[in-house]
This record gives C-alpha cells, sequence and structure tokens, in this order.
C-alpha cells in the first residue's frame, strides 16, 4: 500500500523562521526511506491548539493516510500537541506510546517527560514524536515497521474477515 503521509512541525521559533527546522525534513528523510510512499505533505505552525487542529482536520479530510508531528510534546506551558491530538482522535494506541517511551529512555531519563500520543481517527493515524532530531529516530524507527500493519487494520483491510 502507498502511503499518504503529512509531517507537521509544531515550533513558535520555527514557524517564524527563528530556528531551522530539523525534524520535519529527517521525518520526511525518514519516512522516504522506509515506508512505501506515493505523497508528503510538509507544514511548520507555532504551538497553537487551533492552528494544530484545523492542519490534521484538513490532512485527515484530503485523504492521508498518516500524520507524523514533531515538537510540543513535552512539559512546558506552550507544549500543546498532546491535548491537541487527543481532541481529534477516536482510537488511542497506548502500546505504541509505551514503545517509543521505553525507547526514548534507554538513552535519556528525561524521555520520561514525553507525553506523546499515538491514534487514529477514521482511516488516518496520527503519531506524536518529539521535536529533537535524536529523539524523533529514538522514537520512530521501532514504530516502522508496524505502521504498515496498523494502517491496514484500521482501514478494515485487514482482522476478522481474512481468511487463514
Amino acid at each position: 500500500m502507498e502511503l499518504k503521509v503529512g509531517v507537521l512541525t509544531i515550533s513558535d521559533k520555527a514557524s517564524k523562521g527563528l530556528r531551522k527546522d530539523e525534524g520535519g525534513p529527517l521525518l520526511i528523510k525518514i519516512v522516504k526511506e522506509n515506508l512505501n510512499t506515493s505523497h508528503i505533505v510538509y507544514k511548520i505552525v507555532p504551538d497553537e491548539k487551533e492552528q494544530i487542529k484545523t492542519t490534521i482536520l484538513e490532512w485527515i479530510q484530503t485523504g492521508l493516510d498518516l500524520i507524523l508531528t514533531t515538537g510540543g510534546t513535552g512539559p512546558s506551558p506552550r507544549d500543546v500537541t498532546p491535548e491537541t491530538t487527543l481532541e481529534i482522535i477516536e482510537k488511542r494506541y497506548y502500546g505504541l506510546e509505551i514503545l517509543m517511551l521505553l525507547e526514548g529512555l534507554k538513552s535519556t531519563p528525561t524521555a520520561a517527560f514525553s507525553r506523546a500520543v499515538v491514534g487514529s481517527k477514521g482511516s488516518s493515524l496520527i503519531i506524536n514524536l518529539p521535536g529533537n532530531p535524536k529523539a524523533i529516530e529514538e522514537n520512530f524507527m521501532p514504530l516502522i515497521q508496524l505502521i504498515p500493519h496498523l494502517l491496514l487494520e484500521i482501514k478494515g483491510l485487514k482482522g476478522d474477515h481474512e481468511s487463514h
């Protein structure tokens, strides 16, 4: 299955051009190298709940299979990505969140501060990732092999009706 992917960088500084976005381009590179994708959209927005929500909902409506956010998952007052994602999703995948947490904790104790959410709305999968490039790789790489299977399940293309 060819995936349509959205990469959303959530950063006040990057959205204003005060800091170069490293997370978004890294995610695009990882997706291109590891997933069968025919289409990638990319956007940078500030840590503003409404802008994040509007973008994700628009991307879901346009039929994106996988929406990856980077940034806004930490404990600071401006970090609102998980709360916004929780307002959107219909199903949550705690196991994937735990997998990301366990991977992050292997190299840094502060990974425990992450509040990243993984969930789906309709047939779109949304994964919150940290903003730090090293943390993006640590968190996202263990999920790569699971994404195609999960998307088939979400879309109802695999499951109980499957013949064995």
